[in-house]
């Protein structure tokens, strides 16, 4: 069976251990080890495997002078690496974790022991096994990880209490069916989210944590990474990033131009709403069309490429939204806007372009020209859902099997 350019053994493996590596010769062999003895005592049938991202320190040796068995990933980043190794694991479940040292591969009972009841994703939770002194960084326990968690779980409804642990376990064949796609730190996010969104099954198990074994920082960097966590959670998150703001913002616009438009509204003695007012509804209803636009798109290109699932909902509008029909919603809304802008400067010019009289003419200006605008976005958005609609080819991370 192939999957990219790696074609994988059919062997009768159960547990396939995977270990990302980038020159970790200090550590490596003391993983293996580990791990071997765990397949040992338990007397699972599986393998070691070390997904190599170019190390240069003699890692690859290491690895294959005990045994475990090597594949070169090309690809430079964690996520490559697992991706790779993911590819070519052979056996039915994996559990990938650092070669650092820091994770306990002699105690997998419990990833094991929950795959084999059927779950597709099982997850290592540190807060519950026991966090050793000085072995998460203080920003990463009490703010990072809580945090970037509490978003997996709002935004995704993840059952999980440790959101980045990096010991986890799954069934190959489902992780592979998604089709993973991030090269970097980030890919611990999407493992879990593309889960998630997928309907999967996870659950999570305590596991501990100790300081790595290195001589060298760690190849994770706080603030960069951390980042690029949260940026990946809340674009494969376009409903709370932009649809639920940008309803918001059109509800509240709407609202203060339908109050303002016949008149100013005195709201005490010293308060009172009036066309300046009305432009900030305007302009409040054009970012909330802007900030809808972006979730319409977002999704749609999230759906075509299989970042994000089909929406369960039968009218969903990202997903049934054609070009000719916004076109016409902007083209109605270009007409209504031309229309009004056109009454308020043949009207102006009656008075040969001298001061506004009257606030009606100004407010009917400052409504038409929202209209107006409002259509050339909307048919902005039109085109651009066609051009989302093109399809395009990705190019597989492939990992060289030399085992």
């Amino acid at each position: 069976m192939s999957f990219g350019e790696v074609q994988v053994d059919q062997q009768d493996l159960e547990l396939t251990i995977l270990m990302p590596c980038l020159n970790e010769a200090e550590t490596l062999a003391v993983c293996i080890q580990k791990a071997q003895g765990f397949l040992k005592r338990t007397g699972i049938r599986g393998e070691v495997l070390i997904a190599d991202n170019g190390s240069t320190d003699g890692s690859q040796k290491i690895a294959a002078d005990l045994g475990a068995r090597v594949v070169p990933v090309p690809r430079r980043g964690y996520g490559a690496a697992l991706i790779g190794g993911i590819e070519a694991a052979r056996g039915t479940y994996a559990i990938f974790g650092d070669a650092d040292d820091s994770y306990d591969f002699e105690n997998l009972d419990p990833f094991v022991d929950a795959l084999r009841t059927g779950k597709d994703i099982v997850m290592g939770n540190r807060f519950r096994g026991g966090i050793a002194q000085g072995a998460m960084p203080f920003l990463h326990r009490y703010l990072g990880n809580p945090g970037l968690t509490a978003i997996g779980r709002l935004l995704f409804r993840v059952p999980a209490g440790d959101f980045h642990c990096g010991l986890r376990g799954f069934n190959t064949a489902r992780i592979r069916a998604l089709g993973l796609n991030a090269t970097g730190m980030e890919f611990a996010s999407e493992f879990v989210v593309r889960a998630a969104l997928a309907g999967y099954s996870i659950s999570e198990v305590p596991t501990t944590l100790k300081p790595d074994g290195r001589s060298r920082p760690p190849h994770l960097r706080t603030w960069r990474d951390g980042w690029r966590h949260l940026r990946f959670l809340l674009l494969y998150s376009p409903t709370w990033l932009f649809l639920l703001p940008g309803l918001f913002l059109i509800v509240a616009g709407v609202l203060g131009a339908a109050i303002l438009m016949p008149g100013p509204v005195r709201i005490s003695a010293h308060v009172e709403l009036d066309t300046h007012t009305l432009l900030v509804s305007s302009i409040s209803i054009l970012i909330g069309i802007q900030f809808v636009t972006a979730s319409v798109l977002a999704r749609r290109y999230g759906v075509i490429n299989g970042l994000l699932p089909p929406s369960k909902k039968p009218g969903a509008v990202a997903q049934n939204i054609s070009l000719e029909s916004v076109l016409l919603l902007g083209a109605a809304f270009v007409v209504l806007g031309a229309g009004g802008v056109v009454y308020g400067l043949t009207t102006w010019a009656g008075s040969h372009f001298g001061p506004v009289e009257g606030p009606f003419l100004l407010r009917l200006l400052i409504v038409s020209l929202t209209s107006l605008a409002a259509g050339l976005q909307l048919a902005t958005l039109a085109f651009l859902t066609g051009l989302i609609d093109i399809p395009i080819a990705r190019r597989p991370i492939v990992a060289r099997d030399d085992g």
